[in-house]
C-alpha cells in the first residue's frame, strides 16, 4: 500500500489524506452504528491524529456513548456524510468512518474486529477468525 490514501465525502467537498495505516479497523454492530451506516454495521478505521489531514468544512453533533464518554461526528455540511468520530477526552486517535471505493488495494481496510456482536443482525455471519465482543473491548 502507498500513502498517502486520499478520500472525501459524497460530495467531494472534504477530502482527506491519510498518511500511515491505521492502528486498527473494525466492524461496530451497534444499533447507533446500524442506523449511522444504514447496514448491519459500520467499518471504522482508529487512526492516529497526527496521521492524517483534511480540507474543506466540516460540521459537528456529538451524543455520549453507553460508556459516558463523549463521542463527537465530524460530518460535511454539504451531502451529510459523517467523517470522523473522536471523543475529545483523547485527542491522539479519531474513528475515520470509511467509505473504501475506487481504491486499487482495499485490502487495508477489511475489519479484523468486531464489536456490539451482541447487537448485531440475527442474519449477518461474522466470518471466522477475526476477533469477536459483545460489547465495547
Amino acid at each position: 500500500m502507498e500513502y498517502p490514501i486520499e478520500g472525501s465525502c459524497q460530495c467531494g467537498q472534504l477530502t482527506y489524506k491519510l498518511h500511515e495505516a491505521p492502528q486498527r479497523v473494525q466492524a461496530c454492530h451497534c444499533t447507533e452504528c446500524q442506523k449511522l451506516a444504514t447496514s448491519p454495521f459500520s467499518v471504522t478505521a482508529v487512526v492516529a491524529s497526527e496521521a492524517i489531514e483534511f480540507e474543506g468544512e466540516l460540521r459537528e453533533w456529538s451524543r455520549f456513548a453507553d460508556s459516558g464518554n463523549r463521542n463527537i461526528a465530524k460530518f460535511c455540511p454539504d451531502c451529510g456524510n459523517r467523517v470522523y468520530h473522536y471523543n475529545p477526552d483523547d485527542s491522539a486517535t479519531i474513528k475515520l468512518k470509511l467509505k473504501p471505493v475506487n481504491m486499487s488495494d482495499d485490502s487495508i481496510f477489511e475489519p479484523t474486529i468486531h464489536i456490539w456482536a451482541s447487537e448485531k443482525q440475527s442474519w449477518y455471519q461474522i466470518p471466522e477468525g477475526v476477533k469477536v465482543f459483545d460489547k465495547q473491548p
